[in-house]
């Protein structure tokens, strides 16, 4: 079996056997930057036909770059801590999912005016509902999970990936510069201080 079809049987497992069929499987697909997040998540809500499936990617609700840049703290922790509002989501998203709400309201960051701006995103009982993002198992939102993923990636190949995709930072080299500054710092604090490998429930490794 392969990794991928490992989360598909997974998930189809922990849907059809969830004790409380009065609100949507929650699932996280977590892993650092560069971990292919984004490409088995698509792939995912095809593969899981025809219940319906909602994506969520965790970095459309970010906060605008005021309340995440120059702010006084170091850059990783800005990265982590300042990048959502992680409270409101707690309280839009995550709450609102366990309760069984059928429609979302979200904070939808427009990066090209850097604002937000409010999203409705619909949701029944019988969704499955898988969240793909970085940082997904902190202390404020991993307990809301019901199934948990964790993309186990070398870190050879995440770091290539991911300076050869964010070209948008500018050269090769700044893009490194600010990953050494910001990004990888923070990845490294995840890593070691809320320890989502240990803590997930499914590890993919590849």
């Amino acid at each position: 079996m392969s990794q991928y079809e490992l989360i598909v049987k997974s998930v189809l497992e922990k849907y059809h056997m969830r004790p409380n069929k009065n609100r949507p499987l929650v699932v996280a697909l977590d892993g650092l930057s560069g971990a292919g997040k984004t490409t088995i998540v698509d792939k995912l809500k095809e593969k899981l036909a025809p219940i319906h499936v909602v994506i969520i990617h965790i970095d459309d609700y970010i906060v605008e770059r005021s309340k995440r840049y120059h702010t006084g703290f170091e850059e990783w922790y800005e990265y982590f801590s300042l990048q959502w509002d992680v409270e409101q989501l707690k309280e839009d998203l995550f709450e609102k999912l366990v309760d069984n709400v059928s429609v979302l309201t979200l904070p939808f960051y427009d990066s090209n005016t850097d604002s937000i701006r409010k999203k409705e995103i619909s949701v029944t009982k019988n969704s499955i509902v898988v969240i793909e993002g970085i940082f997904l198992q902190r202390q404020e939102w991993g307990s809301y999970f019901d199934l948990t993923f964790y993309l186990d990636v070398q870190r050879e190949i995440r770091y290539e990936r991911a300076l050869n995709r964010d070209t948008y930072i500018g050269s090769l080299e700044e893009r490194r510069k600010k990953y050494k500054r910001r990004y990888w710092p923070a990845e490294d604090y995840y890593l070691n201080g809320v320890k989502p490998i240990e803590n997930a429930d499914v590890v993919i490794r590849y």
